[in-house]
């Protein structure tokens, strides 16, 4: 069982901001089912919304607020009186940024110095991990992978923002956290996908919406390299990095956090996967519309993580979408979405903790 992997977590107070979005449900979910005291700090969740349909607001204490407010943050943190927090809260969306740059930087970079100003108030947090991404570096075009110690220089608003956010992290562990024993990290993930993601200008939603409306999948940009993950893979980096520097605030560092060097893949190869599973005549076509600046081509080098902390990715690119696929259309016949939120979770950890293979435990 999940509950036995990740003992941790058991009983301890966790603080998740961001916690109604794609990537803080499916967190959350997880935390719960180790059975930790979770307390989420976010904006309330917009329908569809993987928050409600998972159950969590059943499940643990839900506060919404804005993570610009720092009085409103200060009151949920200090009455959850967390030991470990994990900050997801951002605008994530990249054309979104172009849209709102102001909004985006008063998120990414302010949300940041808020949630770090409660820790370094708090007398109780002893690991906190800053989520960013792997857009973070400054973009030299390379076919490798950058690594941890290249230059911070997103180049849109969102990259840039997140930047930022990476360089603040690091000013109060030196200024702040580490006088007080308190391990702080950020971890860099690739491209994630999984089921309950309903954003806009994401591929795999924009595929599903397409398909859903009987239409063939509309791509701007099919040649874009991007390093596409199941959700589920930068999840369990993040339980591990903090579970890690807890027992050691040594370990406490930046980690990218990617798949394998093959999937690595193409929007346009993505969007065949997609097809391939869903099946049911989906397609895809180029709309050779341009849009804002995004980079062609991004790599990670994850061997960092790998060899300090022993994490690696288990699902391949084909296996996430089929994951995610499988989601969708339990969702579409109308199961009981947290039951099979808390199956997948368990198929995945037995097999990223016991290196069994997991694909015959469906």
């Amino acid at each position: 069982m999940v509950k036995e992997m990740l003992d941790l977590y058991k009983d301890k107070r966790v603080f998740v901001t961001g916690h109604t979005g794609f990537k803080g449900s499916w967190l959350c979910t997880t935390l719960t089912m180790a059975g930790a005291e979770v307390t989420g700090y976010a904006l309330p969740p917009v329908e569809p919304s993987l928050f409600q349909i998972s159950g969590l607001e059943h499940k643990m204490h839900s506060i919404y607020g804005d993570i610009r407010d720092l009085d409103a943050l200060w009151t949920a943190f200090h009455a959850a009186q967390p030991e470990i927090v994990f900050h997801l809260a951002a605008q994530p969306i990249v054309r979104e940024s172009y849209r709102d740059p102001v909004g985006t930087y008063s998120t990414n970079v302010m949300g940041t110095v808020h949630i770090l100003e409660c820790v370094r108030r708090s007398d109780t947090v002893r690991s906190v991990l800053n989520v960013t991404t792997d857009k973070v570096y400054e973009n030299h075009k390379w076919p490798w992978g950058y690594r941890e110690t290249d230059t911070l220089n997103g180049y849109d608003p969102y990259a840039n923002s997140k930047s930022c956010s990476e360089l603040v992290t690091d000013s109060y562990r030196k200024s702040f956290l580490l006088e007080k024993g308190i391990a702080v990290s950020t971890a860099r993930a690739g491209n994630v996908i999984g089921g309950g993601d309903f954003a806009a200008d994401r591929i795999i939603p924009d595929c599903i919406r397409a398909v859903q409306a009987g239409r063939p999948i509309q791509l701007r940009n099919p040649w874009s390299v991007r390093p596409y993950q199941h959700v589920l893979e930068p999840l369990s980096a993040y339980l591990l990095i903090a579970e890690r520097q807890w027992e050691d605030p040594s370990l406490s560092s930046s980690y990218n956090v990617g798949p394998e060097s093959g999937d690595c893949l193409t929007t346009g190869q993505l969007a065949d996967l997609f097809c391939q599973s869903w099946e049911e005549g989906a397609r895809w076509e180029h709309t050779g519309e341009s849009g804002p600046h995004e980079d062609a081509v991004l790599r990670l080098d994850c061997s960092k993580i790998r060899t300090v902390l022993g994490w690696y990715p288990k699902w391949d690119a084909a296996r996430a979408v089929a994951e995610t696929v499988s989601w969708t259309k339990a969702w579409l016949a109308g199961e009981d979405m947290s039951q099979f939120m808390e199956r997948q979770i368990e198929v995945f950890i037995k097999g990223a903790y016991h290196g069994t293979d997991d694909k015959d435990q469906h």
